[in-house]
């Protein structure tokens, strides 16, 4: 078969489209055929953390396809039937942290720039019958991260006020839409007019510039929740932005890890600061039914035939995208 492969060199340099020896599903497995994929900033991340005496790696999380061959012992499900995968491996119920042992489709174990995938027959779910194959590729990753900032970790409710600094990455992009769909009002930032108004499209009730002094660009008004997945950029400008006792989710670090912090000012604010990455399968399932209730569906940016990956990784390196980059495969 067909795959993206990181073999030999670190970083994009060691990718290559060539031909891949398929394997057959084991017990308890399913063969995919996908029909498309999505990328993320993780994807890139795996590049480095892939290392170049490493076996050869088919990398990607996302994917949707239909299932063609299923192993021993796995009921429930046919060839034929039309999936989404989940990309979180071996956290079953939703817990404060994944289990130990917990890992992610495309590292350490093949991923899903490929045109067959292999995983666990329970990460196999029923796609989404609203969402075309682009759209159901592309969701997994990116919407479950911030279905549970949001929810489980941020516990949204109607009529809080929500800021979402750097609008523009797919995980941003559903942050906004989940949180209008749950009644927050939501407001946002970024470098990008063209992002900007994009946002206020999609339901923002106002969009900042990033470069602008925000808390006058907001009159004052403090914020319930703030999602942060930017990094030590926004992280200060953020947190001044909450409420006392507000709360702010973080899951991010595209723009530096460290951050330093007044801690005075932070416990006499009575903040929450919480950390939060991917879900588990019972947060996956209660995001695709909050997908299906409201009839959700992702912001695609770009849709590229997988021979195509050069172009797509650069434009998620370059932050050109306005939400998901996608893979056609068949």
């Amino acid at each position: 078969m067909k795959a993206v492969v990181h073999a030999d060199k670190s970083g994009m340099a060691g990718l290559t489209y060539r031909e891949f020896e398929e394997r057959s599903p084991q017990a308890g497995e399913v063969s995919i055929r996908l029909k498309t994929a999505g990328l993320n900033h993780r994807d890139l991340f795996v590049l480095t953390r892939h290392k170049s005496s490493d076996l050869p790696l088919i990398v990607g999380s996302d994917g949707a396809g239909v299932i063609e061959a299923i192993g021993e012992g796995v009921t429930g499900m046919k060839p034929g039937d039309e999936v989404i995968i989940n990309p979180g491996l071996g956290w079953q119920t939703n817990s404060d942290a994944p289990p130990a042992g917990f890992e992610i489709v495309g590292l350490p174990d093949h991923g899903t720039f490929a045109e067959k995938v292999i995983v666990p027959a329970e990460n196999a779910v029923p796609k989404p019958a609203h969402l075309t194959w682009e759209e159901a590729g592309v969701l997994s990753l990116a919407a479950l991260t911030a279905y549970r900032a949001l929810f489980t970790r941020g516990k949204i409710e109607k009529g809080m006020k929500v800021l979402i600094p750097g609008i523009g990455s797919g995980v941003a992009t559903f942050l906004l839409q989940f949180a209008k769909a749950a009644g927050a009002v939501v407001y946002v930032t970024s470098r990008s007019q063209e992002k900007a108004q994009k946002a206020l499209e999609l339901g923002a009730d106002q969009a900042l510039d990033s470069n602008e002094d925000w808390e006058r660009a907001l009159d004052g008004e403090k914020m319930d929740l703030v999602i942060e997945c930017v990094g030590a950029a926004t992280f200060n400008q953020s947190l001044a932005q909450l409420r006392p006792g507000g709360t702010i989710v973080t899951f991010g670090a595209s723009a530096g890890d460290d951050v330093n912090i007044n801690l005075r000012t932070f416990f006499y604010g009575q903040f929450n600061l919480l950390g939060s990455t991917m879900g588990s399968a019972e947060e996956y399932k209660e995001m695709l039914k909050f997908v299906e209730c409201h009839q959700l569906k992702p912001v695609i940016d770009t849709v590229y035939p997988l021979s195509e990956f050069h172009q797509a990784f650069k434009r998620l390196e370059e932050a050109e995208q306005l939400g998901k980059i996608g893979f056609s495969i068949s």
